[in-house]
């Protein structure tokens, strides 16, 4: 279902939830490297699951409207 946002504010939303998607786990990976670089990268699970979620975010902005007919 669409809400009654514009298109421009939809993108927007999108850009910057990559942009912070980008950014944190920038900063986990940073974190990983610094102090644990020998053992099981860690930032992995952030990055695969906060990425479905900002695919999911990606497809609802760019999938087209369903029609609804009869109403």
């Amino acid at each position: 279902m669409r809400s009654a946002k514009s298109e421009s504010a939809r993108r927007w939303g999108l850009r910057i939830h990559l942009l912070f998607y980008v950014l944190a786990n920038l900063a986990q990976v940073v974190v990983w490297r610094v102090y644990d670089p020998e053992h099981f990268f860690w930032p992995l699970w952030s990055i695969v699951f906060w990425g479905i979620g900002l695919a999911f975010h990606f497809w609802s902005v760019h999938s087209r409207p369903t029609s609804k007919t009869g109403q």
